[in-house]
This record gives C-alpha cells, sequence and structure tokens, in this order.
C-alpha cells in the first residue's frame, strides 16, 4: 500500500474495527489510528482486539474538531463514523444525528484538507428517497416482495437500485444528513484537490457487530434466535416481505484494497456498494435461515402497522463498480449466517447483556 498513516473514524465500533484490523494485518508497516467516541453499546468491547491487532486508539469524538486536530499528519482517511439509526430523530431531538452525521463530516473533511491527505467516504443506500422507492411497482410473492417487470422511475431493473436513481424527495434525517455530507466531500474535491471516494453501502454484517432493531438487523435476528428471544415483523402487513440485500465486512474490505490502490481512478466518483439480488433476504426468509443455522425458532409477533422510516424493498445494483473493478461479494449468505452464530455462541456471556 503506497500509505504510510490511515485513519479510521468511527474506528471502535463494527465496521471501523474490522477494516482497521484487516488493513493492519495485511500491511503489518502501515501505521493504523482508529478514533471513536465509544457512545454505541458494545464498542469497548473492541479495544481489545484493536490493541492485539498492533492497532493505536484514540478517544475522540468528530463533534470536536480539537479532538482531530491533535492527530499528527496522515495520509488517508476511512471516515466510518456515524449515528447509524434510521430512526434517528423520530420522536425525539435530531441534534446528535446532525451534529455526527453533518457537522462531524464537515470536521473530518477540513482534517483531510489541512493534511492534503486522501479520503473513503461511507455513506449509505438510504439516500434514495423513501416515497420512491415506495411507489416501485412489487410483486408479492410467497416470502418477499420482488420488482416490478415495469418501472417507471429511472435507476432501477433486474439487478436492483442503481446510482441513476432519482434522488428528489425525502429520506429520513439520517440519510439526509449522510447525502448533504456527499455533497460536502465533492465540494472538498472540486474546489481544494483532495482524492476522496463515496461508497453508499447497504446492509454490512459479520461478527462483531453489536446489532439492533434499528441497525445491524442480521446479528440482530440470529442473537434473538440463539438467546431465545421474540421478533416482530413490523409493517407492510406484518408478514416479513420487506426485502434487504447484505454485506460482509471482508467483501468491502476487498472493494477498499482495490480502490485504495489507484484512488486517482476512482478521485471523485459515488458507488453503490452491497451485496445485490444474490446476497438479498426478506425479514421472513431471515427467520428461515436462522432456524436452519441456529437449530432454534422463535415467537415473531405480527405488527401489520408500517413504522416510520421504514422501504418495501432495497437490493443493490453494485454493476457500476464492477465494471470498473470486476469486484463482487464472495460470501454467501449461509457462511454469513454460520459466521455470525458461530462468533455469539463463543462469546455468549459476554454479549449476552448487549445482544440478549
Amino acid at each position: 500500500m503506497k500509505y504510510k498513516k490511515l485513519i479510521i473514524t468511527g474506528g471502535a465500533g463494527f465496521v471501523g474495527s474490522n477494516l482497521a484490523i484487516y488493513f493492519k494485518k495485511d500491511n503489518p508497516k502501515l501505521k493504523v489510528i482508529t478514533f471513536d467516541n465509544l457512545k454505541r453499546r458494545g464498542s469497548e468491547l473492541n479495544l481489545n482486539r484493536l490493541r492485539e491487532a498492533g492497532v493505536e486508539f484514540i478517544h475522540g469524538d468528530i463533534r470536536n474538531k480539537e479532538d482531530l486536530n491533535d492527530i499528527d499528519k496522515f495520509d488517508i482517511m476511512i471516515e466510518c463514523s456515524a449515528e447509524p439509526s434510521v430512526l434517528a430523530g423520530f420522536n425525539k431531538s435530531p441534534d446528535y444525528a446532525i451534529n455526527t452525521n453533518l457537522m462531524g463530516t464537515i470536521n473530518c473533511l477540513e482534517a483531510v484538507r489541512k493534511n492534503k491527505s486522501d479520503i473513503v467516504f461511507l455513506s449509505t443506500s438510504r439516500v434514495y428517497p423513501i416515497k420512491k422507492i415506495s411507489e416501485l411497482k412489487y410483486v408479492d410473492t410467497k416470502t418477499r416482495f420482488e420488482l416490478g417487470q415495469k418501472q417507471t422511475i429511472s435507476g432501477v431493473s433486474g439487478n436492483g437500485i442503481s446510482e441513476e436513481f432519482p434522488l428528489d424527495g425525502v429520506r429520513s434525517l439520517y440519510g439526509s444528513t449522510k447525502l448533504c455530507s456527499e455533497l460536502l466531500l465533492q465540494e472538498y474535491i472540486e474546489m481544494y484537490g483532495i482524492k476522496g471516494i463515496i461508497n453508499r453501502c447497504s446492509i454490512i454484517t459479520g461478527p462483531w457487530q453489536m446489532g439492533k432493531v434499528d441497525q445491524g438487523i442480521v446479528v440482530y435476528w440470529i442473537a434473538k434466535h440463539i438467546y431465545n428471544s421474540q421478533l416482530s415483523y413490523i409493517g407492510y402487513g406484518g408478514n416479513g416481505k420487506q426485502v434487504r440485500d447484505i454485506l460482509h465486512i471482508r467483501d468491502l474490505y476487498d472493494l477498499l484494497c482495490i480502490q485504495l490502490a489507484d484512488i486517482e481512478k476512482y478521485n471523485g466518483e459515488i458507488y453503490n456498494v452491497g451485496g445485490g439480488c444474490s446476497l438479498s433476504i426478506s425479514l421472513c426468509e431471515l427467520t428461515q435461515l436462522c432456524q436452519e443455522v441456529t437449530k432454534k425458532s422463535v415467537k415473531i409477533n405480527s405488527i401489520p402497522k408500517n413504522r416510520k422510516g421504514d422501504i418495501p424493498y432495497y437490493i443493490t445494483d453494485y454493476s457500476k463498480i464492477n465494471k470498473l473493478t470486476g469486484w463482487r461479494p464472495k460470501k454467501s449468505l449461509k457462511s454469513i449466517f454460520e459466521e455470525i452464530a458461530e462468533w455469539i455462541d463463543e462469546n455468549k456471556v459476554m454479549l449476552k447483556p448487549i445482544l440478549a
């Protein structure tokens, strides 16, 4: 790797900590620094993992530019920090989400500008508007919603939703702050000549994710089976037919390695990054696979009323990055589930207060 010093914001979180460990293992001479405020419960459990991997940890908050100013010169930042819940701001103050996801991004961009470094910004598929996704034509099958063949909105195909999908409309406070951050990064690239990449990620998962109902749904669902807790299908009739695609953290890492090896080639571009059709799953199918992997069944309640901010469908069309690089996810759905279940089983006592 051409870089000498990598900083990962949100570095004690699921995505940041795993990326840090992967980068350090594959590049022993690379100085890897993780930066995190440890707000999310369970992130403290990653500190020993980071230390053992030879990764430095700095306790700081991207909302405080002074914390970032204390970091010595670096040449690449991977910006993973976020309030990741799509429910952020509903029926409560939006302050933390806005200050972290937007003002925090500005502080990160300023640190990058001052250091004349490069940046990869991990954005989200939730930048695409809720109403437009909900208005797509769907076929109601036995276990999931499928896209209908004829659609009137651009950026939709049998491969899912591409970067050409329209962005006009509301998308949740979470999605809006991430989209604003994307726009700011593009301005910094143009105005200051920094090099940057935007990856709009679908659901990322894998071991060491402290899954909750509004973020980290795969780990959350598996954990509830292992700990024999109840679950609920919420919205769209309460049948669990809403669909998402998932991506293992290792597959995301593989793409980042490709991008960082030649950042000039990908500079200024936006890429949809996810598991695509082959790694798509509905909640109903998620339950079936959990039962197969864990050998357990749990009670699942049905709540027909839609939840605020939810969408019936999202599958990533990653054709753009695939055509450029040949990248595609390698992990299968079942292997991802088995790996997560094994991790929970091996750390059952430690994880119980968080995941049960």
